[in-house]
């Protein structure tokens, strides 16, 4: 997504408006369409960022939040991620990776690679020979590939958006991958920034959020009886019920001998002859 694909709009009528950075390869897409469901009257302005800025522009308030690849300063910045990126290996069309599916990072120890300084793979150790010099960024790097001087291995996302014809790009196994995150300065935790914690955590426009979500869960709450408290409570009535029944019975049965009683009384009157 790039800019013009997010004209600046007008504030909202409370003058409110919620600005998203989001680094090279990374689409916000669906999570703005959720925004503009939810939040109409809210405009969002997307903010191309570069890799190396992204982190700066969110602790200076530059942006409100951002999508952003791991890792992050987690002393300046909160951060929740969202999905890994699978690592694929760059290569001129004709090498022989090309012919493959996938290719183990393992297997091309004979080969050069470049390292650019935005890199964001979490390598414990580099795969192949290093290149004499560390280019700039991963468009810098993809040149390079393209002119032989390298392999160049990057999150998939960032293969299709450096995409060339004389290039092609093959699962890198073995290779780390790489965490989308959206991250934000915790002391600076909106209203608006909870809205798009709720959005790209998945929660419904009905489930609870704001600022007050936090202090809801940690304020004490009554508990609920138990089904234990509640059958203790049912069994008093229940007893009653049976009770009032019993009476009912008994009065019935009186009321009946009395009437069986009064029926077999002789009847008063004129007495026979002896």
């Amino acid at each position: 997504m790039s800019p013009d694909d997010n004209p600046t709009a007008p504030p909202s009528p409370d003058g409110r408006r919620f600005r998203l950075g989001f680094v090279p390869g990374v689409t916000p897409a669906k999570w703005v369409s959720v925004w503009r469901e939810r939040l109409p009257d809210v405009p969002m302005d997307l903010v191309p960022l570069p890799v190396l800025e992204a982190d700066a522009a969110v602790r200076e308030g530059t942006v409100d939040a951002a999508l952003l690849r791991l890792p992050v300063d987690r002393e300046a910045l909160s951060a929740i991620p969202l999905y890994e990126e699978t690592p694929v290996v760059v290569v001129p069309k004709d090498h022989v990776v090309s012919a493959f599916d996938a290719v183990p990072v393992d297997d091309l120890d004979d080969e050069v690679f470049l390292h650019p300084l935005d890199d964001r793979l979490g390598w414990a150790q580099l795969p192949g020979r290093p290149a004499a010099e560390r280019p700039a960024t991963t468009a810098d790097a993809v040149e390079l590939v393209a002119a032989g001087v390298g392999l160049l291995v990057v999150p998939q996302s960032l293969a299709r958006l450096h995409h060339r014809k004389d290039l092609v790009f093959r699962e890198a196994t073995g290779a780390p991958t790489s965490t989308v995150a959206l991250a934000w300065v915790e002391d600076r935790t909106t209203d608006l920034v909870e809205e798009m914690i709720g959005i790209v955590r998945g929660r419904t426009p009905n489930s609870s959020r704001g600022r007050g979500t936090q202090q809801d869960a940690d304020a004490p709450t009554r508990a609920a009886p138990s089904k234990g408290a509640q059958a203790g409570r049912a069994k008093p009535q229940k007893a009653g019920a049976r009770s009032a029944a019993a009476r009912a019975a008994t009065d019935r049965q009186q009321a009946a001998a009395r009437k069986a009683a009064a029926k077999n009384k002789p009847r008063g009157g004129k007495r026979g002859k002896r």
